[in-house]
């Protein structure tokens, strides 16, 4: 394992390259408070199967959250393009995995995004990228899909945004209601989405089978 100036971790395994980043000091103060929860919730940590997972549950939880480090506007801004393109761009079946802020618990699904240019393009890896960097904070789906679509809106200024996103919940699945099938979706518009038939034509291309 080679462990890099920025922080990285770099892991050779079977065939690929694992890279993690976290900090050192807020991982060891981490690990200490879920000792904590261990404890309180009737485990040993001194076990043999815990010894380590209050490291690994602060690596993982620093994973999950690592969207706070990111800047999602200028992820935008680092692939903008002069384009004479006025049609609509669509980017689906963008996988969001989130933690809910009120229980910490884990809502996952797809995201699809759709911008109509006024002038700019963005390169394509890039909306994932913001999706990304959104969903790994504390979130509410609402909240979520909100800042997806000003984060475009805002930078790019196009002449519409359009966000969709469709997550299950586990703190409906596993505790509360307990209703294990259940979805959510919310949606947000600018511009010429709020146009009925421009809305209807995204909506068309997000469940439409094209490939």
């Amino acid at each position: 394992m080679d462990i890099h100036s920025d922080g990285f971790t770099e892991e050779e395994h079977e065939g690929y390259i694992k890279i993690d980043r976290y900090n050192e000091e807020k991982i060891s103060e981490i690990a200490r408070l879920y000792r904590n929860v261990l404890s309180n919730i009737g485990e040993d940590p001194k076990r043999e199967g815990l010894l380590k997972t209050p490291e690994r549950a602060a690596k993982a939880i620093q994973f999950l959250t690592h969207g706070y480090d990111s800047k999602p506007h200028e992820i935008l801004r680092s692939a903008m393009f002069k384009e004479d393109y006025s049609q609509m761009v669509v980017v689906k079946d963008i996988e969001v995995f989130s933690m809910c802020e009120h229980h910490m618990l884990p809502f996952f699904g797809k995201a699809h995004i759709a911008y109509i240019p006024n002038g700019h393009i963005v390169g394509l890896s890039k909306i994932p990228r913001v999706v990304d960097a959104f969903a790994r904070r504390l979130q509410v789906q609402e909240r979520l899909t909100n800042e997806i679509r000003d984060c475009i809106q805002e930078t790019l200024n196009p002449q519409g945004v359009a966000v969709v996103i469709e997550c299950k919940h586990l703190c409906m699945s596993m505790r509360g209601i307990q209703k294990q099938n259940s979805v959510t979706t919310t949606s947000a518009f600018t511009g010429a989405f709020s146009q009925e038939s421009t809305r209807l034509e995204f909506l068309r291309l997000i469940t439409a089978n094209l490939h």
